[in-house]
């Protein structure tokens, strides 16, 4: 390839009102990478520059790369291939070829957003590209930060939604925050979507996507002009799918509460999704954090007090308060009686004294074996409309509330949602009895 001069036309068609227009809207600009001979320095090396040149105006750009006259090639606009004459020359112009790829994205940029831009702007761009951070290495620094802080989960996320990126991008190691924009992320969720990628799936990336270039816009590594989201941007919301809600109907949950096993896994088991169901659906994670010291004694009563693990840190985040019910209380003596339970814990999900990502680990690893009995119980029990998971608790506890008429505002509440839309996703739009009156009426 050529790296010489290389003419680069700027032409909007659409925003042509007649053909006679044509030629006012045909803009010519030069660039050249070149060794800047009329600034020679003490060392007799010269500076070297990529010059633009546009409507008669020349303005010359210092890459911060010097060179002496035997090493540079003219004809191609860099350094001569010999390492005799020059040990870092693949280096060197391998950076000139960032630089290359720089410029053509500005002018990429200035065609489509159709700016009549000016060198001054133009070099204003370029070294601003230059300025913001690269996108991995801030990825990687987040994910340090919340390993560090405790925060698990999110760093996961966040590790898992960089290696899916670099999956369909072998250059996101280099990659700008400039360069993710509507472009990219629409490329991204076509990649993803071409390899069997659900919209749910895609929705969960590319919120870890939005919430890094939030949190790089926050520190000054990112620019809002490039920003792939928002109004007019990338809508994430589209990509959600709807899923069937899994929720067990009355005989099977009361198969599960009237059903006592005599194979002590099982009975753990089902006791501890009675559990989850009697705690408003309390979720595993936040079923396993549960300590002694989450009862406390209100005024109205004694109550299981907590903050989802998910969202405690949140801004505004309120807790969740749990009636300790004669149930409640005879299922936390039952754990207290016939499990190994360690330290306050009210469950006995933990069972080793970890902490940091050790615990978060533990907990996973429990959470897979709790699914797979779970799903034993179901067939020992002989429910086959809904495979028993630790979501089914959730999801049941909200519907049965919902057919007993509680308003969706309580449900949002005890569930711990920060608004209505997400409770929604949990329940039908209509009870069906409801639907059955409405069909009698045609």
């Amino acid at each position: 390839m050529n790296y010489g001069t290389k003419l680069v036309y700027l032409y909007h068609p659409k925003v042509l009102k007649s053909v006679g227009q044509t030629l006012n809207n045909l803009v010519m600009a030069k660039f050249n990478i070149v060794a800047y001979k009329s600034n020679q320095k003490r060392d007799g090396s010269y500076p070297i520059c990529l010059r633009a040149t546009k409507e008669g105006k020349r303005k010359y750009i210092d890459l911060g790369l010097t060179t002496q006259e035997n090493q540079w090639d003219e004809s191609t606009g860099r350094f001569k291939r010999d390492k005799r004459l020059n040990p870092t020359y693949v280096r060197d112009n391998s950076l000139l070829n960032h630089y290359e790829e720089r410029k053509d994205s500005i002018l990429r940029k200035f065609a489509e957003e159709r700016i009549d831009w000016t060198l001054n702007l133009f070099e204003e761009q370029f070294w601003g590209m230059s300025k913001q951070g690269k996108v991995y290495d801030f990825f990687i620094t987040q994910i340090e930060n919340l390993k560090a802080t405790n925060h698990i989960g999110n760093a996961k996320a966040y590790a898992r939604t960089l290696h899916v990126m670099g999956k369909y991008d072998d250059k996101i190691e280099e990659r700008l925050f400039p360069e993710i924009d509507i472009k990219y992320v629409n490329a991204f969720n076509v990649a993803l979507e071409k390899d069997k990628c659900g919209g749910n799936t895609r929705k969960y990336y590319m919120k870890t996507l939005r919430a890094v270039l939030n949190k790089a816009i926050k520190e000054k590594e990112a620019s809002l002009s490039t920003y792939p989201f928002g109004k007019g941007g990338f809508e994430i919301s589209t990509l959600e799918e709807e899923t069937r809600k899994r929720y067990l109907l009355s005989e099977d949950l009361n198969l599960i509460k009237n059903s006592p096993q005599q194979n002590f896994t099982m009975e753990y088991t089902r006791r501890l999704f009675l559990f989850s169901y009697y705690c408003f659906g309390i979720s595993y994670v936040d079923m396993a954090s549960l300590t002694t010291h989450n009862i406390e004694k209100l005024e109205t009563g004694e109550y299981i007090v907590y903050k989802r693990q998910k969202i405690k840190n949140q801004k505004g985040v309120k807790s969740i308060k749990i009636p300790l019910t004669d149930t409640i209380r005879g299922l936390i003596e039952w754990f207290g009686k016939n499990t190994p339970l360690i330290g306050d814990y009210l469950t006995p999900i933990i069972t080793r004294d970890y902490s940091g990502e050790q615990l978060y680990e533990h907990i996973r690893s429990r959470y897979g074996r709790y699914n797979k009995n779970l799903k034993k119980l179901g067939v020992a029990l002989g429910i086959e409309r809904q495979k028993l998971t630790t979501y089914v608790s959730r999801h049941t506890m909200a519907m049965t509330l919902q057919s007993n008429k509680v308003p969706r505002e309580v449900i949002s509440q005890v569930m711990g949602h920060s608004n209505l839309e997400t409770t929604n996703v949990y329940l039908d739009s209509f009870e069906t009895s409801v639907v059955d009156e409405a069909a009698k009426l045609l």
